[in-house]
């Protein structure tokens, strides 16, 4: 028998003892040669996970605890200071109206006009710095360093004029000292630093 005849049903089978340059027969895929990664079945490769927790490359940053819980005093101290504003202006139009119906003392009308000019002006301060705390806490989900050091100049006030009024013998004025502490110091704390300054570090 002649192995090299090719009509002999028992030579070489195909795919064996094949020359360098020839087409692989069927069968299993080859082996890669050593030092070369093998490829798999078309699927890609996951990335890499950090090992200190950032997730994947270009992930969303989450607002840290401290400015969301800061978030949420700046709204209740706006709603709260514009209402108080509102309420003060409207209580010095009644006592206008009080004085200016009395007659127990003279010049009730200069009296009147005073006392609501007053009333106005502090209800208009009010007013502001609720409107102020309110559009700290929007945009603190999306603004940038800027915010932050408003919110620090928001609560460095607010605790000055809670000190001023607890020096009055107002007891109430506790409540919003501890809110305005509360703001700074999560504001300046580091994880708010890097919140607001997500977008620097991006480029």
């Amino acid at each position: 028998m002649s192995f090299g005849d090719p009509n002999n049903p028992y030579g070489q089978p195909q795919g064996q003892g094949q020359q360098p340059g020839q087409q692989p027969g069927y069968g299993y895929p080859q082996q890669a040669p050593q030092g070369v990664p093998q490829q798999g079945y078309g699927y890609p490769a996951a990335p890499p996970v950090s090992p200190y927790g950032g997730g994947y490359p270009g992930a969303a940053m989450v607002m840290p605890g401290g400015v969301k819980a800061a978030r949420v005093i700046l709204w209740i101290l706006g709603v709260l200071q514009v209402l108080i504003g509102i309420i003060m202006a409207l209580a010095g139009g009644w006592f206008a109206d009080q004085l200016s119906n009395s007659s127990e003392f003279e010049n009730t009308d200069g009296a009147a006009a005073a006392v609501t000019g007053v009333f106005v002006v502090f209800g208009i301060i009010f007013v502001a710095f609720g409107v102020w705390a309110i559009m700290m806490a929007v945009k603190s989900a999306t603004g940038g360093n800027g915010i932050r050091i408003s919110a620090i100049v928001y609560g460095s006030l607010s605790t000055l004029g809670s000190l001023v009024n607890l020096l009055g013998g107002n007891v109430f004025a506790l409540v919003s000292l501890a809110l305005g502490i509360l703001i700074i110091v999560f504001y300046a704390k580091s994880d708010a630093s890097a919140w607001f300054n997500r977008n620097k570090q991006q480029y």
